[in-house]
């Protein structure tokens, strides 16, 4: 329990390139792990978090890479910055991607984190995939702490990047610390509750220098400070009405409200620096250290329990002495076995010991249990509840949870937030000894991301992979000529396209068979309607069951069969064969034989009916639209923009960073995004770049509609 408390499971998340792993690595630096730095890109051995070649070639981060160090605090001439915290905390990391195209590697490191550091660039300030990832970081409720980076370049400024989290993303962002100049004059920074001075000296900014507030700052820390207990005081009644008679808080007051804060994710403390010139670092690992909640702070995670009256919700007491439940939440294939990272939730792991995984009911032996250093590792013997470890050579998916006895096969953690793949590419190779590497590549993939699909096209008999971006599936092809040492041939990117209903409709359908002997009788009555957003249980619903029946008119046993029935109809659309989406069925009358009456007989009668409906309903081609976000220098403003709209895109708006370059935002169909970054590279001779992610799928107009059904109708055909 006391090392518990003494624990911190952190992410750090942001958009790309502001400077997640070299804040990481940095980190390691400060925390004795590493002794040399490496950066990001050029020259050395690239990053200790960026272990993949291919990260060190590309300078980003690809899979997502945990870490364990020892923050042991830091003492400045004059003042202990560290007096009040625990000395010797433990902080397990987990350094996140910043691409959206592997946005699956953040959701199932934020599933089961307790805290996160949300890494701003202090000249950009909140970006698209910042929006993103604090959706993710909101949906699994962390909590957080901000950090603007790079206040060493021109244009930085962290009062607009606090401003921008409050009016973008809702966040009560609140300064903790003031900048000492700014720019190439970035000296440190004044911390707003000990009104001290904070500068980073050595070589690598290890030396942490404390002064008094420079004279010429002193008003603005004021002014600034007055603002920041204004804000923290309300998270504490006793300080607020202390505070409110003419009292200043305490410095222990001030951090017990942030504490308090921070933990109700009512408050984002915002903190800045420059991780590149090592500045300002140290002071957020203190600041992890006291406010980010400990294990057993933090807010209890939740489990599914199957039980006779069916499914409930159980609180997982973070107590090694309790039964062991942990989840498996990332796999990687190695030479020498499967490594599962691990979040151990409640109990206590040994070296040795049995556990059962709910989800195959199978046992499984602990060989190996290792703590983490990037890619290299370290035995331990054993690990408690809020630890977070690797096993090595168990066999399990992303997403299992296993527990000490098998008593306990009925709980199962909940799993992580799965987007849909919006493009794929057929994929083959000329013979068959690459088919077997090509095979087994897939296979490997396919485990360890759930984002990416590999399918047989039923009509083609091809091989097809699909996947969150171009640059999702471009990474996995150059892992397997890379990894498998396979050549594989791929075909021209296409567009996983939907179809939906967009009028209500009923239905009434009899299925009646008779062939001697018993017959099938079934009858089912009721209506469908397009299934909104606010009607929805979880965002990525796509059918809504809805069961209305009322005396008996259909039996209990078969209401089961029936909704089974409507869901099969959903994979083969009516226009072009693509998944429908987006329908709610409310099953409302029906009838029934006591002799002719059966699963089977009614699960046909609801395929029936579903079709019938579906359509009756007027159905619609969706396509999906991609948010698109284009930084370009001011003068091919007039280009970016005109290009966007002959591929059909919707400008949303634009804006002006500090730096002159011109942001622009927009919604564009995947179809017309293909080839873009060339495209974007030749129209700006280089100096504009993109990101883009995946925002809603909508009605394609009717001539794009006519074309894909055309196209659609064609492939069959020929296929057939």
């Amino acid at each position: 329990m006391k090392l518990m408390a003494k624990t911190r499971n952190i992410g750090i998340s942001a958009h790309i390139d502001s400077g997640k792993t070299t804040l990481t690595e940095r980190i390691l630096f400060y925390c004795g792990e590493i002794h040399k730095i490496e950066d990001v890109r050029g020259g050395g051995d690239g990053a200790t978090m960026d272990h993949m070649e291919l990260e060190k070639e590309k300078g980003i981060t690809i899979t997502s890479a945990a870490t364990t160090v020892w923050w042991r605090g830091f003492e400045g001439k004059g003042t202990t910055f560290a007096s009040g915290i625990e000395k010797d905390t433990r902080v397990n990391i987990i350094d996140t991607p910043g691409h959206v195209d592997f946005t699956v590697e953040v959701e199932r490191s934020l599933r089961v984190l307790d805290g996160a550091i949300l890494v701003l660039c202090s000249v950009s300030g909140v970006q698209s995939q910042s929006i993103t990832v604090d959706r993710q970081m909101k949906r699994y409720r962390v909590p957080r702490l901000a950090f603007m980076n790079k206040m060493d370049r021109m244009g930085a400024n962290p009062f607009k990047g606090r401003d921008a989290l409050r009016e973008k993303l809702n966040h009560n962002a609140v300064l903790m610390q003031i900048p000492i100049g700014a720019e190439d004059e970035f000296k440190g920074v004044v911390d707003l509750i000990t009104k001290k001075a904070y500068y980073f000296d050595g070589d690598n900014g290890e030396t942490v220098r404390i002064e008094e507030c420079p004279a010429e700052l002193v008003d603005q820390m004021e002014e600034q400070r007055s603002e920041m207990i204004d804000a923290v005081a309300e998270f504490d009644d006793e300080v607020m009405e202390a505070y409110l008679e003419g009292n200043e808080p305490s410095e222990e007051d001030l951090h017990k409200c942030i504490k308090a804060g921070v933990n109700s994710l009512a408050l984002t403390p915002v903190y800045m620096g420059s991780a590149f010139k090592n500045k300002g670092v140290q002071p957020l690992l203190e600041a992890v250290t006291r406010y980010l909640p400990s294990p057993l702070e933090c807010e209890k995670p939740t489990a599914k329990k199957e039980t006779k009256e069916g499914e409930e919700n159980i609180t997982l007491e973070p107590d090694p002495t309790k039964n062991l439940v942990m989840m498996a939440f990332k796999i990687t294939d190695e030479q020498f076995g499967q490594l599962t990272y691990t979040r151990i939730y409640a109990g206590t792991l040994n070296k040795g010991d049995t556990v059962y995984n709910t989800r195959t009911k199978k046992k499984t032996r602990i060989g190996r249990i290792v703590r983490m250093m990037s890619n290299d590792r370290a035995n331990i013997d054993e690990a408690h509840a809020g630890d977070i470890v690797a096993l090595v050579g168990i066999d399990c998916a992303s997403g299992d949870t296993f527990v000490g006895n098998d008593d306990d096969l009925n709980i199962s953690c909940e799993g992580i937030h799965v987007p849909i793949p919006v493009i794929e590419l057929s994929i083959n190779v000329k013979d068959k000894a690459e088919q077997a590497k090509l095979s087994k590549g897939l296979q490997r993939f396919m485990k360890e991301d759930p984002t990416f699909h590999v399918f047989t096209d039923e009509e083609s008999g091809e091989t097809r992979i699909a996947g969150m971006g171009e640059l999702h599936l471009e990474i996995y092809v150059e892992r397997l000529k890379r990894e498998y040492g396979c050549n594989p041939q791929v075909g021209a990117p296409q567009v996983n396209y939907r179809e939906t209903i967009t009028t209500e409709t009923p239905f009434d359908y009899t299925h009646k068979k008779q062939t001697g002997g018993s017959g099938q009788f079934g009858q089912v009555v009721g209506k469908l309607r397009p299934l909104t957003d606010d009607n929805k249980d979880t965002e990525d619903q796509v059918f809504k069951f809805h069961n209305e029946i009322k005396g008996g008119s259909i039996p209990g046993e078969f209401i089961g069969a029936c909704e089974k029935g409507f869901e099969d109809v959903m994979d083969n659309g009516p226009l072009a064969a693509f998944p429908v989406i987006n329908c709610e069925v409310f099953l409302q009358d029906g009838k029934y034989h006591d002799v002719d009456s059966s699963d089977m007989a009614f699960r046909i009668a609801s395929r029936q009916a579903m079709r019938k409906a579906i359509r009756a309903a007027n159905p619609a081609l969706l396509e999906p639209f991609m948010k698109v976000e284009v930084t370009t220098p001011d003068e091919y403003q007039g280009t970016v923009i005109g290009d966007l709209s002959s591929r059909r895109g919707l400008i949303q708006g634009t804006e002006t960073d500090p730096n002159g370059e011109v942001i622009v935002n927009a919604e564009v169909p995947l179809s017309e995004m293909f080839g873009y970054s060339n495209d974007l590279r030749s129209a700006t001779a280089g100096k504009a770049s993109y990101t883009m992610e995946f925002a809603r799928y909508s009605e394609a107009p009717s001539n794009i509609a006519e074309a894909v059904m055309k196209e659609r109708a064609e492939k069959l055909a020929n296929d057939d």
